[in-house]
Order: structure tokens, then C-alpha cells, then sequence
């Protein structure tokens, strides 16, 4: 029986972090978060235990070449960046990577180690699928439209050159939406519009992931030798949320009694784990493999490494960061959860 990585605790582990924050130079500053003035250190000197058996740490040498002569995708917003940016610390420990690629907003990122031939990437997307925000006498709305339908292009036009692709998004669902298919308007999110029926985050969400996953199965071009998708990565906004004074300053993790298994982030991570088996068993006829990271209950138990108020915005004083993570920090386990997953895939091939 294979063990199962995702169900587990936290226990202390004194070794602490494989990077710092000074030895990794391509952590941003928004998550530098010692940078910033947090004085406590204790977040860090966690490490994930599940229940039936160990997680090793993350190898960097390994890693490199299990991915060697490769090319890996990060789809999806700006957490999915953050996993990317994690992996880059840790793999910068053995080879030094060229930047190769930046787009005017920064968004789209290539980075390529050459010693091994591999080459990493965030392909950022707020939906997966096309949405588009209202304008409202040529300001900003705040309200979108979501064409179910259609596949956003900036990460669906770099798929057929991809081997490895880690997809994930949510956050950007909480928000005031109207749901499209090719018959029109279908529905919406937090609308209040009597004529249109509100379906909830989840249904948003899972219909944008089986559209995204549908066009990885159905796409005759693309080599992809595995699908992930990550997990809903909870925000522990307290007393508040992002923009009523909710913060995040505890320092040490929550137990297994502490977490609510019956929330609103269990229940959309239920909804993608419903949507990956379903494009799992599509790929048995395909021939793509798909699998899940599957981080939600681990990153529940973690409300302690975000960056708080120690993220440096100066446009936004005054407001905490709860939903990214700091580098280094808890996110660093997602690493050691997708070296274990690959090892897995690559033994099962051989």
C-alpha cells in the first residue's frame, strides 16, 4: 500500500531551512520576509511527518536529474508563482540559473540551468480559463466576466513545449463573477443580480479546472508526461479579512484538533480532487498521466508562515499579507511533496 504523503503533522525539526534569505538572491522582496523585520524564526524549524511513513527532504542534485533535458510549467496566479519561487531557491544550491525570460509585467518567467538542461517557468494566468474585468466609465470594476469555454492563451500557448506542468489556482474566484459558456451568461459568483443564479466559488472553480484539464487531455500536440494540480493553499486572515484590518501573526503551527476539516477550503479542495480523478481516468485513454499535489491539509495547520505585515508594500501600509508565503518558509514542503510525487511517476514508468 502506497503511503499517503498528504496526511500527516508537523513536528519540530531544529535542521531549519535549506536556504536563507540572504543565500537565495531571487527571492522577491514582497516575500523576504526577514528583510522586512520579522524577528522570529521558530516557522521555520518545522518539518511535515506524515502519518505511515517519512517525507525526505527535498535533494536538489536529484531533482535536477529526474527533470534533466525537461521543461516545467507553474500554471496559475501569483501562489503558484510563489511554489515556483521556492523551488528555484532550492535548486539554486547546485547550479546558478540564467533568467532568461521576463514579460513587461512580470508575470511570465523562464528560467534556465543549463548545466542540466532544464528549464522552469511561471505561466501566470487569474482563472485558467479567459476572464475579462468590467470597465466602468473606463475604470476598473472589480467585477469579471469568465468564458468557461475557452482556455486562457497565456498559458495554453506554451503547453505543447512543456513535459511536466504544475496547475493550481483560486483565490482570484472570490470576487463578484459572471459565468459564460457558448449559449451565454450561465450563472455567477457573488453577483446579487435576481436574474442570474449565484452558483458559488466552487462552482467556478471547478468548472475552470475541468476545462483546463479537459484541453492538457485532448491536446494532440502536447508531450506532457504529468498533470498536478496543487490544492487550494488557504489564507489565515484573523480578525478581519485582507482589506478590514485581518491579520496573521502567530509563529508556531496548529494541530491536527485545531484545523476545521469541514470549511470552505476543504470543500473547494474536495471540488479539484474530484476534477483530477476524473481527467486521470480521461488520460488512460489519452496516454497523459495526471496527478495531485495535494498540499491543503498540511498548509491549514500553517498559519504562522506568511508574511504578516513584513512584506514591504509601501503602497499598501497597514494591511497583512496572509494568503502568500514567506521564502523560506512552510511552502518549502510543497517541494518535498513534488520530488516524491516524480520519483513515484519516473519508478512507475521504468
Amino acid at each position: 500500500m502506497k503511503c499517503d504523503l498528504f496526511k500527516g503533522h508537523w513536528i519540530p525539526d531544529l535542521k531549519g531551512s535549506q536556504y536563507t534569505n540572504s543565500s537565495c538572491t531571487t527571492i522577491p522582496t514582497s516575500k523576504n520576509c526577514f528583510h522586512h523585520g520579522r524577528k522570529d524564526r521558530d516557522f521555520l524549524n518545522w518539518r511535515w511527518k506524515p502519518d505511515q511513513c517519512d517525507l525526505p527532504r527535498f535533494n536538489p542534485e536529484r531533482f535536477l536529474e529526474l527533470v534533466r533535458g525537461k521543461k516545467l510549467a507553474f500554471i496559475g496566479d501569483s501562489v503558484a508563482r510563489n511554489h515556483m519561487e521556492s523551488l528555484l531557491c532550492l535548486l539554486s544550491k547546485v547550479e546558478t540559473p540564467k533568467d532568461e525570460y521576463k514579460d513587461e509585467q512580470d508575470r511570465k518567467r523562464i528560467w534556465y540551468f543549463p548545466d542540466h538542461d532544464f528549464t522552469l517557468m511561471i505561466l501566470w494566468t487569474q482563472f485558467l480559463v479567459v476572464g475579462e474585468e468590467r470597465l466602468v466609465n473606463g475604470s476598473s470594476s472589480g467585477i469579471f466576466d469568465l468564458h468557461l469555454d475557452q482556455i486562457d492563451q497565456e498559458w495554453s500557448k506554451d503547453l505543447p513545449g512543456l513535459d511536466y506542468v504544475i496547475i493550481s489556482d483560486a483565490h482570484w474566484f472570490f470576487r463578484p463573477i459572471f459565468l459564460h459558456d457558448a449559449t451565454g451568461i450561465v450563472g455567477c459568483v457573488y453577483c446579487n443580480d435576481p436574474n442570474v443564479k449565484d452558483y458559488g466559488v466552487g462552482f467556478a472553480l471547478k468548472m475552470a479546472f475541468r476545462s483546463a484539464l479537459n484541453h492538457i487531455n485532448n491536446c494532440k500536440r502536447c508531450r506532457v508526461k504529468v498533470t498536478l494540480v496543487r490544492t487550494f493553499s488557504p489564507a489565515h486572515f484573523e480578525d478581519g479579512f485582507w482589506n478590514t484590518g485581518g491579520r496573521c501573526n502567530r509563529t508556531s503551527p496548529l494541530s491536527e484538533r485545531e484545523i476545521n476539516l469541514k470549511s470552505n477550503e476543504w470543500e473547494l479542495r474536495g471540488l479539484q480532487m474530484e476534477e483530477i480523478e476524473m481527467a486521470r481516468k480521461a488520460g488512460e485513454k489519452t496516454g497523459k498521466r495526471f496527478g495531485i499535489l495535494d498540499v491543503t491539509r498540511a498548509m491549514l495547520m500553517r498559519p504562522d508562515g506568511h508574511p504578516g505585515e513584513f512584506w514591504g508594500n509601501k503602497w499598501m501600509k497597514g494591511y497583512n499579507d496572509c494568503v502568500h508565503w514567506c521564502l523560506p518558509g512552510p511552502i518549502d514542503v510543497w517541494n518535498d511533496f513534488l520530488m516524491a510525487i516524480l520519483r513515484r511517476e519516473a519508478a512507475s514508468v521504468s
